[in-house]
């Protein structure tokens, strides 16, 4: 299988700290990568690298296109979508202007040879809060709340792949429920994801396959089912076990 996201020989900085050594890894159209791995073994600066936002070396590639140069809105434009793991929302604006900001630009689908995915209505209804909010500025929002508008935001950029960084950090049950709620409906529609998270039980719930970094470089790669046979690995990167 191909890879949609293709990912080969990455390193990456934060000034003169080298973060990632090497990295190869690929998400393929439709698929469910979790990226998992103990705090500090890398894995937000590799979400970061994929949409230009740290200084990277190496191969990226999305649908055949090159990444390396390209700024932040114009790897979006491609169809990368990206849910960081401090939410990001525009403070100062509504819920529904920062969902407008979500929409994609007009005529990348009908490019694409599809229709759009998703619209407003599927963002008001796997979050009823927002419609509750949506006059409401998003810095007024509880944290649950910025969480569901970035996903919801992200969802209406219509992307063929999703970076999440951490969606269940710091969430209340009934948040990370309609989060996860909000994660299938995007996998079930087709939208691949390379989905950063601790929470094993997520993972599991949504992946097809298993990735875990530790001391930026990637030391399993494998099928869900190859993943949960591996106490060894587990034990040794993650502390599980």
């Amino acid at each position: 299988m191909s890879a949609l996201l293709d990912i080969r020989g990455l390193n990456a900085w934060y000034g003169a700290s080298q973060v990632l050594h090497g990295v190869t890894l690929g998400v393929a159209a439709g698929e469910v990568l979790a990226l998992v791995g103990r705090n500090g073994s890398g894995r937000s600066t590799l979400a970061r690298a994929v949409m230009g936002l740290v200084r990277s070396e190496g191969e990226l590639r999305f649908a055949g296109t090159a990444l390396g140069g390209l700024r932040t809105f114009e790897i979006a434009r491609l169809g990368l979508g990206y849910v960081p793991e401090h939410r990001d929302v525009f403070p100062t604006l509504t819920v529904h202007e920062n969902l407008q900001l979500g929409v994609a630009p007009h005529g990348r689908a009908s490019v694409r040879g599809r229709a759009p995915r998703f619209g407003f209505d599927d963002a008001y209804s796997l979050f009823p809060v927002l419609l509750e909010r949506q006059r409401t500025r998003a810095g007024a929002l509880s944290g649950g709340e910025q969480q569901m508008l970035t996903l919801a935001r992200a969802l209406l950029g219509d992307p063929d792949l999703l970076v999440i960084d951490e969606p269940g950090e710091g969430l209340a049950s009934l948040v990370m429920t309609q989060v996860a709620r909000c994660l299938r409906l995007l996998r079930d529609r087709g939208v691949a994801m390379l989905l950063i998270e601790q929470q094993l039980t997520l993972a599991q719930e949504l992946a097809s396959r298993v990735a875990v970094m530790g001391h930026g470089q990637i030391v399993f790669d494998g099928e869900l089912a190859d993943f949960i046979e591996r106490r060894d690995v587990m034990q040794e990167w993650l502390g599980v076990g």
